[in-house]
C-alpha cells in the first residue's frame, strides 16, 4: 500500500507543493505536537492545531448542520486572522483548518493563505466555488490543501445538502483542484443515506482513479436547531465505520484519516485531550464546533496562546470529559455540557440564541466509545503516527468510565437506533450509570 500510495502523490502532485506539505506540516506539525506534549506536563494546554471556521454564511443547506448559515453574515477578517496565526506561530503551532459556513465565500480566504506562507492550511470546502482561476491560485500559493465534502452521490447528495447538482458541481471543483496538482481530499460525514453508498471499497477506488490523495470519514453528529437523529449511525455501523478504516489503509494506495481513535483503536476525543479546539466566525473561542458556547474570544488583550492557556471554561471542558467518557461528551452526556455552561455563565455563540434549548432536546445516544469493540491500527505508518503524534495524551489517566457497565448498558439498555433507553435502574438513563 505505501509505495504505492507514495508513487501517487510523487506523480500526480506539484513537487512545490509537497515540499510545502512536507515542511510546514509534516516536520512542523510533528515538532508542534512535541511542545504541546512538553507543554501538558507544565499543565499548560495550547492546542497545537487550531480549527478556525472564518465565516457563517453557506450556499447549500445541508440536514442537521448547526452553523447559522442563513444569519447576517459574520466573518473573521483578514487582520484578526493574522494576529492569531502569528500569536500561534509564536508557540509551535504551523497547522490551521479553515471550515466555515463555506471558506471559499470568505472575501479574504486566499489573502489569509498567502500572508502566512510558512504555515500549513486545510480547507473544507463543498467544492462549489473551486474554479480553474481559483485552483491556479491554490497552486501559486503551494501551502494549502482543500478538503472536498462529498456526501452521496447524485440523488443521496442533493437530499443530504438540500440544493439540485450538488454532486456534479462539487466534482468540477474537485477535478480543478486535481487537475492543478493541488493535494486534494475529500471530507464525508458517514450517516444512514450515505453510508452504503459511500463506505466501500468501489468508492475508494473511483477516488483513487480520479487521483484524490487521501479521505476523512467522520460520523454525522445530531445536533443544532435542526438535528436529524434518523441520520445518525447506530453503534454496530460506527464500529463498521472503523473496520472499513483500518481494512482500507492496510490495503488502499490512498491516505486515510480519523479523529476518533488511537493506534490501539480506543476512542478518544480531540477537544478532550486537548489537541484541538474551535474559533468561530465571531472570534468565540469554544471547546468543539458542536459546543457553541464560550467565555473567551480571539480579540481579548491578552492573545490567543494566553487566553486559551489560562481560559477555566475550556481547562473544564477537558477534565471533565474525560472523566466521563473517552467518547463524545455532547453526544453522551448532554446534561453535562449544560451544567459546565451554567456553571462558567458561558454566552451561547449562536446567531439563533436556542444552544441551550437544543441541549435539552437531545438525546442521549453512543458515540465512538464502544467498550470490546476496539480495532487496532494494522497498517504500522498508522500505529507509528498515533503512536507519537496523534493519542490521548493522557487526558484519560485518572478516568474510571467503569467498562463493564458499558458493555451492560449496550446489552440492556439501548434501543434499536442507539438511543440510551430510559428504562434503566433507578430512574436514570443509561449514560448515566456508566459515567
Amino acid at each position: 500500500m505505501l509505495p504505492r500510495l507514495a508513487y501517487r502523490i510523487l506523480t500526480t502532485t506539484d513537487k512545490r507543493l509537497l515540499w510545502k506539505f512536507a515542511w510546514n506540516f509534516g516536520v512542523k506539525g510533528m515538532l508542534s505536537v512535541e511542545r504541546f506534549k512538553r507543554r501538558i506536563k507544565r499543565g499548560e494546554y495550547f492546542p497545537p492545531f487550531l480549527y478556525i471556521s472564518i465565516i457563517n454564511s453557506c450556499n447549500l443547506r445541508c440536514q442537521g448542520c448547526w452553523v447559522d448559515v442563513e444569519a447576517a453574515r459574520d466573518v473573521i477578517d483578514l487582520d484578526a486572522m493574522n494576529t492569531l496565526i502569528h500569536d500561534a506561530k509564536k508557540h509551535g503551532n504551523s497547522f490551521f483548518g479553515i471550515l466555515g459556513g463555506e471558506p471559499f465565500m470568505h472575501p479574504e480566504l486566499l489573502e489569509i493563505i498567502a500572508a502566512h506562507p510558512d504555515c500549513y492550511f486545510q480547507v473544507f470546502t463543498n467544492g462549489q466555488f473551486i474554479t480553474e482561476k481559483v485552483a491556479v491560485e491554490l497552486r501559486r500559493l503551494g501551502n494549502v490543501t482543500p478538503l472536498v465534502s462529498i456526501e452521496g452521490r447524485e440523488i443521496v447528495s442533493d437530499g443530504r445538502r438540500g440544493k439540485k447538482n450538488v454532486f456534479s458541481k462539487t466534482m468540477r471543483g474537485l477535478e480543478n483542484c486535481l487537475r492543478n496538482r493541488i493535494l486534494t481530499g475529500v471530507a464525508t460525514s458517514v450517516c444512514q443515506t450515505n453510508i452504503d453508498e459511500l463506505l466501500t471499497e468501489s468508492w475508494l477506488q473511483e477516488l483513487i482513479d480520479r487521483g484524490v490523495h487521501y479521505v476523512w470519514y467522520h460520523t454525522y453528529r445530531p445536533v443544532g436547531p435542526k438535528m436529524n437523529s434518523q441520520l445518525a449511525l447506530r453503534p454496530d455501523q460506527l464500529v463498521r465505520v472503523r473496520r472499513f478504516i483500518v481494512e482500507m489503509r492496510a490495503k488502499m494506495p490512498i491516505g486515510m484519516i480519523d479523529a476518533y481513535y488511537d493506534d490501539r483503536g480506543q476512542a478518544l476525543c480531540p477537544m478532550s485531550t486537548g489537541v484541538s479546539h474551535h474559533i468561530n466566525p465571531r472570534g468565540d473561542i469554544e471547546p468543539c464546533p458542536i459546543i457553541q458556547f464560550a467565555t473567551e474570544n480571539i480579540r481579548d488583550s491578552r492573545g490567543i496562546f494566553t487566553t486559551m492557556r489560562d481560559s477555566a471554561f475550556l481547562r473544564d471542558f477537558r477534565e471533565l470529559s474525560a472523566k466521563a467518557t473517552r467518547g463524545c461528551v455532547v453526544m453522551e452526556r448532554p446534561d453535562l455540557v449544560k451544567d459546565l455552561v451554567v456553571k462558567h455563565g458561558a454566552r451561547d455563540t449562536t446567531a439563533r440564541g436556542t444552544a441551550i434549548a437544543e441541549l435539552e432536546a437531545m438525546e442521549p445516544r453512543l458515540s465512538q466509545y464502544l467498550p470490546g469493540e476496539e480495532i487496532p491500527e494494522r497498517h504500522w505508518m498508522y500505529r507509528l503516527a498515533k503512536r507519537y503524534w496523534f493519542n490521548d495524551f493522557g487526558a484519560y489517566r485518572n478516568a474510571n468510565h467503569d467498562t463493564q457497565s458499558k458493555v451492560d448498558a449496550l446489552k440492556t439498555n439501548l434501543d434499536p437506533a442507539g438511543l440510551v433507553a430510559n428504562n434503566a435502574p433507578n430512574g436514570h438513563c443509561g449514560i448515566k450509570q456508566i459515567s
